[in-house]
């Protein structure tokens, strides 16, 4: 108890101004002048180490004893001489300012020991808003720094703008009337020095943004307004780089579109001509044979797919950029995919090698059918298009580590160890692919449905001798088999 303390600390003082008394009248005999100084450093540094009450203690003691044993006649607390009163007066008076001066000078050192501390805390805090990870929650950031930084017991932040609490530090921090939430809208200020628990309104400006509470820290005014203009700079801050996000997303949304549009107009305007050229000699001219006309009608045929495959791109695109893909997974045979791959493809694969690889006892894969066939189709019209019209494309299935893996190889020209970490990028295109017909979309949209279905998709390949796309899908249990 402080009280015990107090008792301690008391008893100690007397048996100091007991102990100068017997050296000064026992040991060393001095004359009163010196035993006057010898109390009053004593009493000096009992107000220094301890405070004013140990030292009021101690100088009533050193008067008693200097009237006692030192001031004629000695042994009584008689005062002979008026002048001796007037040394008497003067010592006692001494002794209290000095303790006084002494204690003030103690208290103003130890606040600004503290003051010390706390702007060194306030600094490594605003050190650590500057490293906080936009990530991860900022408020809840801010709440779990300030009660490390501070060693609080318990650390809640209010956020107004978005009604939410965030609380940090070992206890539940105490806010049942609800404090927290009416400094944040009343910008008020509320101390409980006993508790030790303080609630403050964080403001940006004038307007309150929120609300701060800390439990079981002594803060001064000034440290907390410090503390509070930090959290509203990291809640402002927050705020900047949600901003700066969506206007950034947004920008990329328009460069995005405007790049689509162009890629679009320029793959368009190839087929485009073609069937335009090939309609208007149909039209011009009555004596064309039946071949010119079948040769014509088919060139007519074939920019159409041409056509409808790039439009089939584009709103495929913007749906996994809108993130409107929506898997209907259902148990499926990898040899009936491909299969059905092929077959859309036949018109193109009619004339080509293409052979198929599928081992014996594959499991099923649990996929969006439809889906994986379009990521597929990408592989193989790829295959089909960057090979060499004699040469063979290859499809292959296999099961590997509870997960099936399918590759689609060519004999094409390759692609550069540089690019292949770019190839499935939006609309970038290999240097050796840039003059067959393609948007850049095909890739990207084969990698996005296989990550939709938590797969991976990767590519090996060597200049000059062909690439080869794989890609993971997940097996089917026995229960969705």
């Amino acid at each position: 108890m402080w009280w015990t303390k107090l008792a301690l600390r008391i008893a100690i003082v007397v048996g100091i101004v007991t102990g100068i008394t017997a050296v000064c009248f026992r040991l060393i005999p001095v004359n009163a002048t010196t035993v006057g100084f010898a109390y009053l450093v004593a009493i000096l540094f009992i107000a220094t180490h301890w405070g004013l009450t140990e030292a009021l203690v101690g100088s009533f003691a050193a008067v008693g004893c200097f009237n006692y044993f030192f001031l004629p006649p000695i042994r009584t607390f008689t005062v002979a001489d008026p002048q001796n009163w007037v040394a008497l007066i003067a010592f006692l008076a001494t002794s209290i300012t000095a303790s006084h001066f002494s204690t003030q000078a103690k208290k103003r050192t130890l606040e600004a020991m503290d003051r010390q501390r706390e702007m060194e805390k306030l600094y490594a805090l605003s050190r650590s808003i500057l490293l906080i990870e936009p990530s991860r929650p900022v408020p809840k950031q801010l709440a779990m720094q300030i009660a490390q930084s501070f060693a609080a017991e318990a650390v809640a932040l209010y956020d107004r703008e978005s009604g939410e609490f965030f609380r940090a530090g070992p206890e539940d921090f105490p806010d049942s009337d609800g404090r927290l939430r009416q400094a944040a809208i009343e910008g008020t200020l509320f101390r409980d020095a006993a508790a030790r628990t303080v609630v403050t309104s964080v403001r940006l400006g004038a307007r309150p943004i929120g609300s701060l509470g800390i439990h079981g820290v002594a803060l001064s005014d000034s440290a907390l307004q410090g503390l509070s203009n930090l959290v509203a700079i990291g809640l402002e801050r927050l705020r900047v780089q949600d901003a700066a996000s969506k206007a950034e997303a947004a920008r990329q949304s328009d460069e995005l579109k405007s790049t689509l549009l162009d890629a679009l107009a320029h793959e368009f305007k190839t087929p485009l001509t073609s069937i335009k050229a090939a309609s208007t000699a149909l039209l011009s001219s009555n004596a064309l044979k039946p071949e010119q006309q079948r040769e014509l009608l088919s060139i007519v045929d074939e920019e159409t797919d041409r056509l409808s495959v790039l439009v089939t791109e584009a709103i495929q695109m913007a749906r996994i950029e809108a993130g409107r893909v929506v898997l209907r997974r259902e148990s499926h045979s990898v040899e009936e995919l491909v299969e059905s791959v092929l077959n859309k493809l036949r018109t193109v694969v009619e004339d080509r090698k293409v052979r198929v690889n599928i081992a014996p006892g594959l499991p099923r894969v649990w996929v969006d059918g439809e889906l994986i066939e379009v990521a597929l189709r990408q592989l193989v019209d790829n295959a089909l298009k960057y090979s060499p019209a004699g040469s063979p494309v290859s499809l292959a299935a296999e099961s590997k580590d509870g997960r099936v893996i399918v590759s689609v190889s060519d004999r094409g020209p390759g692609i550069p160890e540089a690019e292949q970490s770019r190839i499935f990028e939006k609309f970038y295109r290999a240097e050796a692919s840039r003059q067959i017909p393609g948007a850049g979309l095909g890739l990207v949209i084969a990698r996005e449905i296989i990550h939709a279905h938590g797969g991976e998709i990767w590519v090996d390949s060597k200049p000059g001798e062909g690439s080869t796309f794989q890609f993971s899908l997940p097996s089917a249990t026995k229960e969705q088999a």
